[in-house]
C-alpha cells in the first residue's frame, strides 16, 4: 500500500481523471473528509502539493477554487492507479455515477467580476459545456452591489437568457 500522502494524491487525482469538468475544494472536501480518507488539514495540504508540482491546475472563482487534472497529473494518476484500492476505486466510480449531473451543474454557470480601472465593475458571466464557454457575457456595471446582484442570480437565469438570446438574433 502506498504512503498516507501518496494515497491522498492519487485519490484526489483518480477522482478528477474520472470527471471531464472541474471540481470544486468544496465539492473535493465533502466527499474526502465524508468518506474519512483524510482530514481537513491534510486535505489542505495535499491540494496545495499537487498545484506545485503541476498535477492540478486550480482556478479561482468567486472565492472558490475550481481544479481540473493536468495532463502531467492524468500520467501520474493512470501509472499508479492500481495503489488505490479496488474499493475505494469503485467507491469514487459510484459516487460519480450518481453525482455527476448535480456537480457538473455547479461549476458549469459562473459569474463573478473584478473593479476595474474607472472605479465600475465588470462582471463576467459563463456558461461552459465540457470545459468549453459555450456563452460567455461581460457587463460593465457601476456598483459592487449591482455587480454581486448579477453573479447571484446569473445561475438560475442563464438559461432564459440564453434561450432568449439565441431566438432574438435567429429570428429570421
Amino acid at each position: 500500500m502506498a504512503k498516507p500522502l501518496t494515497l491522498y494524491k492519487l485519490i484526489i487525482l483518480y477522482m478528477l481523471d474520472r470527471v471531464s469538468f472541474p471540481m470544486t475544494n468544496d465539492q473535493l472536501s465533502e466527499y474526502i473528509l465524508t468518506k474519512g480518507y483524510m482530514d481537513y488539514f491534510k486535505f489542505q495540504q495535499t491540494m496545495s502539493e499537487l498545484k506545485s508540482t503541476g498535477l492540478v491546475k486550480a482556478e479561482i472563482i468567486r472565492n472558490n477554487t475550481h481544479y481540473t487534472i493536468e495532463p502531467r497529473g492524468r500520467e501520474v494518476c493512470h501509472y499508479f492507479q492500481g495503489k488505490v484500492s479496488h474499493e475505494i476505486r469503485e467507491d469514487i466510480k459510484a459516487y460519480l455515477k450518481e453525482n455527476e449531473y448535480e456537480l457538473r451543474e455547479e461549476v458549469s454557470v459562473l459569474a463573478d467580476y473584478h473593479r476595474t480601472v474607472e472605479s465600475e465593475y465588470m462582471v463576467e458571466c459563463t456558461v461552459r459545456e465540457q470545459g468549453e464557454d459555450l456563452m460567455k457575457l461581460q457587463l460593465r456595471v457601476p456598483s459592487e452591489a449591482q455587480a454581486n446582484t448579477i453573479c447571484n442570480q446569473w445561475k438560475e437565469k442563464c438559461s432564459g437568457i440564453y434561450a432568449y438570446l439565441v431566438n432574438t438574433l435567429a429570428d429570421q
